[in-house]
Parts: structure tokens; sequence; C-alpha cells
């Protein structure tokens, strides 16, 4: 369904588009004056002023589904993607990945933005932008990049914190970068069909007490989960379910395996990426006798959730859309 809301917005990407771009590069003549767009956009809590992108560099499937999903695949140069996300020819925007460039499948770092020659960039604070090597905002702005980060991922941002649930903050994110490229009409139309689609689940949700849900995403000695500051947190909830970890004031964090055994969830959610399949989870939760005997474990009430489903972008709605009907069936 997004595949298809994507390529619909294609032709009216591509008039839109030029026009953007004959602002962007200040083809706009007054009085003998070159002027270029400017828009005043929040950045996690604080007000940047913009000028229209033209050469996008974008972290992670999240960040380029996005603009693909707005229509702004000619402002995108390219996209760094890590080995763990699912390759890109199964995403819905498979053409769009086609027509950009494949930069790195590194972390995100200040050498290649710049080799790149980046107006913009896009990414999570502590997910692409981090302190520890070097590539920031502050630090970017300091260079004459732009950049602009992920509302979900602002709420520990140094400085300029800001607090939105892990949906709202695709909605928002969307509004934002739909100012910030002049396509606010599209990011409406976009953001009202999520909600839309969102309620729809919603309306439909199991009733009675919400199901325990354990989210796994990887690790052994301890295992690393979904607090209340990522998607699969409004994913599980607006299906029916309970977060077993809601009340973690986090992102994704490490819990313990006696946490888990006591929250005796009665379903679990593998997440699945690259470098950790989902089988290989599933048999060690099932071969570990600390929890070897929870319920989900022997019911077998395993859902599988992708990469892209889970992290902040536009794939959050159809894992959610997922994970309801299967929470449907269970009831039946």
């Amino acid at each position: 369904m997004i595949a298809r809301t994507s390529r619909s917005l294609r032709p009216l990407a591509a008039v839109l588009t030029g026009t953007l771009l004959l602002a962007g590069c200040g083809a706009r003549i007054q009085d003998g004056t070159a002027s270029v767009r400017k828009v005043t956009v929040n950045r996690c809590g604080e007000q940047v002023e913009y000028t229209t992108p033209a050469r996008a560099v974008v972290y992670e499937a999240g960040s380029a589904d996005k603009l693909f999903a707005l229509g702004l695949t000619e402002h995108v140069h390219g996209y760094v993607m890590p080995p763990a996300n699912p390759p890109v020819e199964e995403s819905p925007w498979a053409a769009e990945y086609a027509e950009v460039e494949f930069l790195s499948d590194d972390l995100l770092n200040r050498e290649l933005v710049v080799d790149a020659r980046a107006d913009f960039v896009v990414a999570g604070w502590r997910s692409g932008f981090s302190d520890q090597r070097g590539i920031t905002p502050a630090i970017l702005d300091g260079l004459k990049i732009q950049s602009f980060m992920h509302a979900e991922s602002c709420f520990n941002y140094p400085g300029h914190p800001e607090r939105v649930t892990p949906f709202e903050g695709l909605y928002t994110d969307l509004e934002r970068l739909g100012r910030i490229f002049g396509v606010e009409d599209r990011a409406r139309a976009l953001v009202a069909g999520y909600r839309e689609r969102v309620e729809a689940v919603r309306a439909r949700a199991p009733k009675g007490d919400p199901v325990p849900v354990f989210l796994y995403d990887s690790g052994t000695d301890k295992p690393f989960t979904a607090g209340a500051q990522v998607p699969p947190n409004d994913i599980i909830r607006f299906s029916g379910g309970r977060n077993v970890f809601a009340g973690l004031d986090a992102r994704w964090s490490e819990v313990t395996w006696e946490a888990v055994v006591e929250a005796r969830p009665e379903v679990i959610v593998i997440l699945d990426y690259g470098d950790k399949p989902a089988r290989e989870k599933i048999a060690f939760l099932k071969e570990f006798p600390a929890t070897s005997a929870l319920p989900a474990v022997v019911h077998d009430r395993f859902y599988v959730l992708d990469y892209n489903e889970g992290i902040s972008g536009p794939r959050n709605i159809d894992g959610l859309e997922g994970f309801a009907a299967y929470l449907r069936d269970l009831e039946r």
C-alpha cells in the first residue's frame, strides 16, 4: 500500500521538484538579486533555518523511506546502509533506491558526508549522529551542512530535548520534512492516510486485558529490547498488546532475563535483521532454560517484525497492521 502511495506521487514530485530546485539554487530573480527559499523548522526543540536541500544523504532505511514516501527522490544524493538492514531490493521503494547512490555500509561519519558534498543529512540522535564518532548536528552546522533528526530520537538530545510518542514522531518528521522541501500538502495527505490506517487498527483491537508482549532484539547474557521511546511500543499497544517493558523511559535498552521471566509474556516479537536472523533467536529462546517455560515459548507464539518496520519510518504502519492481524488471529 505504501509503495503505491509513493509511486502515485512521483509525477507530481517531478513537477514540484523542478520548482524547488530552481528556488533552492537561487534561480528566482528579484530586482536583479538571486533569492533562495528559506524556512524555519524545529530540530529536536531547536529552531533551525533551512534552505531547500538538493543533495541529501540519508542514514538507514527509515530516513530514506521518509523522503521517498514524500516523493523527494530527486533531492536524495545517496544513502548509508549498515549491514544489519534488510536488502533495499526488498523495500517498497526499491525503484527509488536504485535511482540514488549507495555510499557506504558503515556507520555514518563526517568524512563520508563531506566527500559526498551533502547539503542535508537525515539520521537519528545516537542512531547515525554521535558525539563519540564526531558527527553531530552542531558539527555539521559548523561545516554549513544542514541536518535533520528523527523526532522519535530526540527525547534525550543534549540541550534541546523533545518528547513525542514514536508514531507521533513519524508524523512530525513527515510534516517537518514537508515544510523544508516545500511539499506541505503532500506531507499532510500522507500523514492523514497513515493516521486513518492506525485508527482502523485500533478500532479492531482485541477487547479485554492487553496481551503481555516482549520484544526480543538480541542478546544472550542479557536481552536487548524496546522501551517506551521506539515504534514497537506503539505497534504493540495500538494492536491491543502491552509491551512488558513500556515502563522503560528509553529507546532500545538492555534488561535482565529475570525481568523477562517475571513479566511472563504471552507473545514474543522477534526483531529480524541481517546479521541476527529471526530463526536463530527463536531457537535460542526455546533452548535457553530461563525462557523455555515462558507462555509465549510454550505455545510457540512468535511474531517476526522486520527491522524497517521497527525503526522510525513509514513502514511502521505496515508493521502495526501485520502484528495487529496476528493478535486478532490469536483470539479465534
